[in-house]
């Protein structure tokens, strides 16, 4: 494992990123066929000094604006969608970490920056009790993306309460020594992301290795950063972590038919596929919508890094908003790769096919429930009618 000798720029880590597209396109049936990201992959990405992209400086980190994790992320998807949902994830737990006690950081980071440390945060799935200075935890939780390479895992809990008093939403840092890693990921896409599942029984989790909800809703967190990034509204940002996967994997989607169309002849003529005029307009149709996901994800991204430098915390419509935008625009990916999909016939059915790979990737990336567009949208409903959300993250 590598770390960088200085903090990547922005620029450098965007020029590291576009190197690896190729490489990762390669690589992708491999990370199919193991149903994780090659080992080489990994040590790629801790090189690059990728995954570091959001972590505080004052580890080693860029500690770069939050648009980066949208666009970098999209890039890596052009190569390969399950290593840019690994990326993305794990780069935001580094970003999520430095929001937790100094003594959490420390514990972690002391010993190795590079550290990465998973999550599976389906809160219901984890019951705490408090255990004198800490807590007791047991669970199971599904969908823990790249748990493989992670040394630490946050999984969500809901803490029991007194009577009378409402449970407490919590996010708890377990060592890989107190989790089981179950596999259960034999999945139709995304399928290189290994999202296994992670069993705890009766772990002790010290106090300040556990951070509440409430204190993750933006402001001033207990790990004291004071800078704008690390004031963010975490459960509201996410969709933009997640959504940065399905833009690359469309943007991705889109130079490979490109590339493809152009020359292909249909198989039961000898026209150019590309002179159709329906060829065309399903392109030029896929091209905007991925082009609008884009300008969505990275200029909400943008506007809240400008609230939060100011010192202002969403208002609840906004955040309930940005969860919104964020779902749009991957339903905006996902319409344009079915677009593309679509127009290439029955040769887009070989699984050696990009598209292919393309159009279940896009699809497994859109059942998070964090991009659920039902579940967005309904929301947003409520919302507009002054229907109060019953979401503990909110």
């Amino acid at each position: 494992m590598t770390t960088p000798a200085t903090q990547p720029s922005h620029a450098d880590l965007v020029a590291r990123a576009h190197a690896l597209v190729p490489v990762l396109r390669e690589r992708a049936p491999r990370a199919e066929e193991l149903r994780r990201i090659p080992d080489e992959t990994i040590n790629d990405l801790h090189a690059s000094g990728l995954f570091r992209m959001l972590q505080p400086k004052r580890v080693g980190g860029s500690e770069l604006s939050y648009e980066a994790i949208v666009e970098l992320t999209a890039i890596i998807g052009r190569g390969c969608g399950s290593t840019a949902w690994v990326l993305a994830n794990l780069a935001n737990h580094h970003w999520m970490l430095a929001l937790w006690p100094r003594d959490a950081q420390n514990e972690i980071w002391g010993q190795n920056a590079d550290a990465l440390v998973g999550s599976a945060l389906m809160f219901p799935a984890g019951h705490a009790e408090r255990d004198g200075h800490g807590y007791r935890l047991s669970g199971h939780w599904k969908f823990s993306s790249g748990i493989d390479a992670c040394d630490w895992c946050m999984l969500g809990g809901i803490v029991a309460s007194a009577e009378g008093e409402m449970p407490e939403y919590h996010v708890f840092l377990v060592p890989k020594s107190d989790y089981k890693i179950i596999d259960t990921w034999h999945v139709a896409g995304l399928r290189g992301t290994g999202s296994k599942d992670v069993e705890v029984k009766e772990v002790f989790v010290p106090a300040h290795r556990a951070l509440t909800v409430e204190q993750m809703k933006g402001g001033v967190a207990p790990g004291g950063e004071t800078a704008a990034l690390y004031r963010l509204p975490v459960f509201d940002m996410f969709p933009y972590v997640v959504a940065g996967a399905a833009l690359g994997i469309a943007q991705g989607a889109i130079e490979v038919f490109t590339e493809d169309i152009r020359h292909r002849i249909t198989a039961y003529s000898t026209t150019l596929l590309a002179d159709y005029a329906t060829t065309q307009a399903r392109l030029g149709h896929a091209a905007a919508a991925i082009a609008a996901a884009e300008r969505t994800l990275v200029g909400n991204c943008r506007e809240v890094m400008a609230m939060a430098a100011r010192h202002e915390l969403p208002a609840r419509d906004y955040k309930i908003r940005l969860r919104r935008d964020g779902a749009y625009a991957a339903h905006l990916c996902t319409e344009g790769v079915d677009l593309l999909f679509g127009a290439g016939g029955g040769e887009f059915l070989y699984n050696q096919q990009v598209i292919q790979r393309c159009f279940r990737d896009v699809h497994a990336a859109n059942s998070h429930y964090a991009l659920a567009w039902d579940i967005a949208t309904t929301m947003a409903g409520k919302s507009l009618l002054g229907i109060a959300a019953d979401l503990p993250t909110l």
